[in-house]
């Protein structure tokens, strides 16, 4: 696959979409939530998602290739999408673990803990925007779709209800039902597989005087046809499985499904000095 050569890319726009995703079903779970006990365990294994975004960024920081250009990289805040993006990442991830660590310590109240969650995730929805808005370039027309907010925000639902449900299920002391998950997740793999079959025609439409868009990933039908395999068996595994470790293989394969995508969406890369959309 062409996109490989984004790896740092790859694994830090899907673990942090899938965390944003986990953040936002644990804010809707804990709403709810009266027990003491469940509460206590739900912001233990919060520590999760706070993981595997910091591990996204991590790979962010490796694709920039030092930490002095993240920083150099917010010198635009509000006049560039990158730097918006970094800024608002910046500030999602430092709110959810101030949240986490105060909570872990029991020095949350309820009401400052609703208000500061439900805060906390409009910031990461504003991360996610941000994200997206960084990939619709004027100049790349394989990536200034309307095909790439779905990509993006589809990863947000498929990565984080896979990766609250693994989480949250070996719960004891719920009173929370999360039935809701797994139908969620099936009906998010269907839009995936209507987008995937979408985009295969819609590529046919963008070609320069010597290449057609579509040439660009010759192995589009044959990675996309695996993605949407892995996703459909971490549905049924949602569906059926109640063992911790096989709702873990659902998250893995959710993950490894989405980075396939990812890789052919970053080899779809092609200007407009290179292609022109007929």
């Amino acid at each position: 696959m062409n996109g490989l050569y984004e790896l740092p890319l790859i694994f830090f726009t899907v673990l942090a979409q899938s965390a944003v995703g986990a953040w936002l079903v644990f804010t809707f779970v804990l709403l709810g939530e009266k027990n003491e006990k469940s509460q206590s365990y739900i912001h233990k294994v919060m520590f999760v998602i706070l993981a595997i975004l910091g591990l996204g960024f991590i790979a962010s920081v490796m694709h920039l290739g030092t930490p002095v250009r993240a920083f150099n990289s917010l010198n635009r805040v509000g006049e560039s999408m990158m730097s918006n993006e970094i800024a608002s990442g910046a500030v999602f991830f430092g709110l959810a673990g101030l949240y986490w660590l105060i909570a872990i310590l029991g020095k949350m109240p309820a009401f400052l803990g609703n208000v500061w969650r439900i805060l906390t995730a409009l910031i990461g929805l504003c991360f996610m925007y941000m994200m997206n808005q960084v990939y619709h370039i004027i100049s790349v027309p394989t990536w200034n779709t309307v095909l790439t907010s779905w990509l993006f925000y589809l990863t947000v639902a498929l990565g984080g209800l896979a990766l609250a449900y693994a989480l949250l299920m070996p719960n004891k002391q719920r009173s929370y039902q999360l039935n809701f998950v797994p139908g969620l997740f099936a009906f998010a793999v269907l839009c995936a597989a209507v987008v995937c079959i979408y985009q295969g025609f819609h590529l046919q439409g963008i070609h320069s005087a010597i290449q057609n868009a579509a040439a660009l990933v010759p192995d589009y039908a044959v990675m996309t046809a695996v993605r949407l395999c892995l996703l459909a068996i971490a549905s049924f595994l949602l569906f059926r499985a109640r063992n911790v470790g096989l709702l873990w293989g659902s998250v893995v394969l959710t993950f490894v499904a989405e980075g396939i995508g990812r890789a052919l969406f970053y080899g779809l890369h092609m200007t407009y000095g290179m292609a022109i959309g007929s």
